[in-house]
């Protein structure tokens, strides 16, 4: 798999339907938008659907948030490595071992993976669903921005090639993560649009200000009357705050 030019936006197919999944992607443009296949879509149609997309032109990013075993991950990942996929994702609260094994696996399948665009391997840190009171539900006595931390430092010793974060801490990882490690950010909503059962959302703009380097947008484009338009407009938005980000970069520099 060859390396893209830069894109910004991975469009979530979180739908219940592979045949109006596919039509919407048809509306879309490789150009501006990565695709996402989370659980729900990827039961239904398995991986000749991720085939069908990557033979549309786009990257997938296969969202399943592998938790297991070390042993079972790792086969897990390879498998999804195989299919070709630009990007897959681990539970980090897995731990150290399972993390790594998963990393290993992932060298063994593309040996070369940072320098020919192999697939990432990028770990999940806290769901954007999830606040302090719904932490301390289930025994961790953290906050979202002390937990995500936590994870973060343990992914990069796994040597992983990013992390799953909410916009709200990537200023802060910024900090600490090195210039090529990935913040992927979900929860991402345009000004005025419904937060539906995220709790931590923001902007696309303030995203990339932020130093997040992949949005994650669904329903403001899946659910949008016009899909096309709406990726076209948070594109531009992005691509603003991008050179934003850069001009800012040149006159700390």
């Amino acid at each position: 798999m060859s390396e893209r030019p830069p894109l910004h936006i991975i469009t979530a197919l979180d739908l219940d339907d592979p045949g109006q999944a596919l039509a919407l992607v048809e509306r879309l443009d490789p150009e501006l938008t990565r695709l996402k296949i989370g659980k729900q879509l990827f039961t239904l149609a398995g991986p000749a659907f991720v085939e069908r997309l990557q033979q549309r032109g786009y990257d997938v990013f296969l969202d399943l948030k592998f938790h297991d075993i070390p042993n079972t991950v790792a086969g897990a990942v390879a498998a999804a490595a195989s299919l070709g996929v630009w990007m897959v994702n681990i539970h980090a609260s897995g731990g150290p071992r399972m993390m790594t094994a998963a990393r290993d696996a992932i060298e063994r399948m593309n040996p070369s993976a940072s320098d020919t665009g192999g697939t990432r391997l990028i770990g999940v840190t806290v769901l954007t669903s999830h606040d302090a009171e719904e932490l301390a539900a289930v025994g961790i006595d953290e906050s979202p921005g002390a937990r995500v931390e936590r994870l973060v430092k343990l992914c990069m010793a796994a040597e992983l090639d990013g992390v799953v974060c909410s916009a709200e801490e990537c200023q802060l990882l910024r900090a600490i993560v090195p210039a090529n490690f990935l913040l992927v950010t979900p929860g991402i909503r345009p000004t005025g649009a419904v937060r539906g059962d995220q709790r931590r959302v923001v902007t696309p703009a303030d995203a990339i200000a932020a130093g997040s380097d992949h949005l994650v947008v669904g329903r403001p484009i899946v659910a949008a009357e016009d899909p096309a338009a709406a990726l076209q407009t948070i594109a531009a938005e992005v691509s603003m705050a991008v050179e934003e980000r850069a001009r800012k970069q040149r006159d700390v520099s």
